[in-house]
């Protein structure tokens, strides 16, 4: 048991490590794929023009990233709370 939680962790080191051991000393941007489509688009057809428009656009890159990552934290919680509450009546139904 011991010998597999510290597998499982050293792979989890492993994989949060390993990006930054293939990009080292790189000048690569992370940036999404909007941005590199749209620039794609500009090369096919430079006379191309959108047909739509964001409602509303973040003052900044910080606040578009933390708006980001609270969508992402509140699908995780719903996610883990169906498959919590899904889970928790095969439990309690198997006690006398």
């Amino acid at each position: 048991m011991l010998k597999r939680n510290l597998l499982m962790l050293a792979a989890v080191v492993g994989l949060a490590i390993l990006p930054l051991v293939i990009h080292h000393g790189g000048d690569a941007a992370f940036s999404g794929s909007d941005g590199e489509a749209e620039a794609l688009i500009g090369e096919i057809r430079p006379d191309y023009k959108p047909w739509a428009s964001p409602l509303w656009e973040p003052p900044s890159g910080e606040i578009e990233s933390l708006l980001f990552a609270l969508q992402a934290a509140i699908g995780a919680g719903l996610v883990g709370f169906y498959f919590g509450r899904r889970s928790a009546p095969a439990r309690t139904a198997d006690k006398p």
